[in-house]
């Protein structure tokens, strides 16, 4: 119990402290740091302290489709925020990730066929949601007084449930529940009532290019944990998250000094 406690207390501090440096800067940059693997990564970690490598192969191929499944649920909330409420935009956001998640998991599809549709879904949903991303506040957010202790305990509620049930539920749901938009969620519960609908769709929108990287970063560790260990695999995957929006990021700053 207390290294489940411990496990919680981690992965909250981690996520609430990304999703604080997320909600202070940019849009683009906002994105780029929540689609880092803030809360799949510390989970990932302590999945790969309890089980072994073939666990960790079998849940990143189930956390490709979940990723998948977010893409949808990111597609659904940027164009409900343009006019609805936090609570009927989030709610319609979720009815999409859901059906996408069985569906993937009904699939069962081959890593081959999930790169692809990677390579080629996600850019397609940028192309989509494009139009929106140049929403900006009319002022900086401020933080409301329960955000940190409630984005805190959703995270641990979270990390607490995959890990203890893992063993029960298989490598495939955790794999699922181990990308849960958890991030995306919060930063959309505290951001649109503070800053409009449109501005906090500009965030989770410019996200969906960063979630293509992480879905890569996914089929590489799903390749490389038998051969190289969970650990090296890991290790990588977070590596090629973070190089591919830095990438994201030089490519846009690249674009706005040529306009």
């Amino acid at each position: 119990m207390s290294f489940l406690l411990l496990k919680m207390a981690i992965t909250a501090a981690i996520v609430v402290t990304a999703s604080l440096i997320a909600e202070r800067t940019g849009p683009l940059l906002a994105a780029m740091v929540a689609t880092l693997p803030v809360s799949a990564g510390p989970v990932y970690v302590f999945l790969a302290l309890d089980h072994d490598a073939a666990f960790i192969v079998e849940a990143a191929l189930g956390s490709m489709g979940s990723n998948m499944a977010t893409t949808a649920f990111s597609l659904a909330y940027v164009l409900a925020a343009q006019r609805l409420s936090t609570w009927l935009s989030l709610a319609l956001a979720f009815c999409a990730w859901g059906p996408a998640l069985l569906f993937f998991k009904a699939a069962s599809l081959p890593i081959v066929a999930l790169l692809g549709i990677v390579v080629c879904l996600f850019p397609l949903c940028h192309r989509v949601v494009k139009p929106y991303l140049a929403a900006r506040p009319a002022k900086a957010p401020r933080l409301a007084w329960y955000a940190i202790p409630l984005r805190a305990l959703f995270v641990a509620i979270l990390v607490g449930t995959v890990t203890s049930l893992s063993l029960s539920i298989g490598p495939q749901w955790s794999g699922f529940f181990a990308t849960f938009p958890i991030v995306l969620s919060t930063l959309i519960l505290f951001l649109q009532p503070r800053i409009g609908g449109p501005s906090t769709a500009a965030i989770i929108g410019s996200g969906i290019l960063g979630l293509m990287g992480f879905g890569i970063a996914l089929g590489v560790v799903h390749l490389l944990a038998q051969p190289l260990g969970a650990w090296p695999a890991l290790a990588l995957g977070l590596a090629i998250c973070m190089a591919w929006n830095l990438m994201l990021m030089g490519l846009a700053r690249h674009r706005a000094r040529q306009d």
